[in-house]
């Protein structure tokens, strides 16, 4: 369910991307995400470039990919023989790392490139459902980890300044995250945990009522939200959520529900 009309040039969208390959392979608990990212990608302008904060990447600064031609890297581990031949082969944008770098460092936030990392499936798994011609420059910016909230949205404030163009902020985390839930055959069609999460981060983003600084403050102190340490019981994947409302700082123009794996779940449109 889509709460109003997707924007069609969003400065940032945060997804929920899902349980590692499975999106890819047909697996029945993804088809509504496999179905909500085709119909993204079909209803946006086409991006110039892609700038993915992926919530599988974390260094103790804020480090950017620079690599030209970008390799995968399979950071899953379990699954069938085909999903480490998966090949996502978009060019990297190093000019785009450079100006990235330039940005952040203006803003006191402390950064560094790598020229040798390539895209982990928070970057090629999503991509590969939205734009699977990958044809469209990609590069990647690494959490903190600090795992610091308020650190997340000033980098998201500073990414603000790329994304009033063509360039797309995509967040690419999970608003579900218990992994003993989503593989231990835990999984159910009625969590109150997991509602209760859902409707303080869909209050949280959506409503008009907050002030900003009421907003940032929830979404800092996010621990004390009821459910909170259930869905996440470690936060790298909600934190790109963070960075994608500091890049609108504001009231997400629209959002979508859906399930993934049986848990609710959700999408944010800046």
């Amino acid at each position: 369910m889509i709460s109003n009309e997707i924007p069609k040039r969003p400065s940032s969208i945060f997804i929920s991307h899902g349980g590692g390959p499975l999106p890819v392979l047909g697996d029945p608990y993804h088809v509504e995400m496999v179905t909500h990212l085709e119909a993204v990608a079909a209803t946006i302008e086409k991006p110039s470039a892609i700038i993915v904060v992926s919530a599988h990447w974390e260094e103790s600064v804020a480090t950017i990919t620079a690599h030209t031609k970008p390799p995968i890297i399979y950071d899953y581990y379990g699954f069938p023989p085909e999903c480490y031949e998966i090949q996502y082969p978009a060019p990297g944008h190093p000019d785009l790392a450079h100006s990235l770098r330039e940005i952040l460092e203006q803003n006191q936030i402390r950064t560094r490139l790598d020229v040798e990392r390539g895209f982990d499936h928070g970057l090629f798994v999503p991509l590969l459902l939205m734009y699977p011609n990958a044809d469209i420059p990609c590069i990647q910016l690494s959490l903190l980890s600090s795992l610091d909230p308020e650190e997340h949205i000033r980098i998201g404030e500073a990414l603000s300044q790329l994304a009033c163009g063509d360039v797309l902020i995509l967040g690419s985390g999970f608003s579900f995250h218990n992994l003993k839930v989503l593989l231990g055959g835990k999984a159910r069609n009625n969590d109150p945990q997991n509602d209760a999460f859902e409707e303080w981060l869909i209050n949280t983003c959506t409503s008009q009522s907050l002030t900003e600084d009421e907003r940032v403050n929830r979404l800092i102190g996010w621990e004390s939200a009821p459910g909170a340490r259930y869905c996440h019981p470690r936060e790298e994947h909600l934190l790109p959520l963070h960075v994608c409302y500091g890049v609108g700082k504001r009231a997400a123009t629209a959002h979508a529900e859906l399930k993934i794996m049986q848990q609710r779940s959700s999408t944010y449109f800046w």
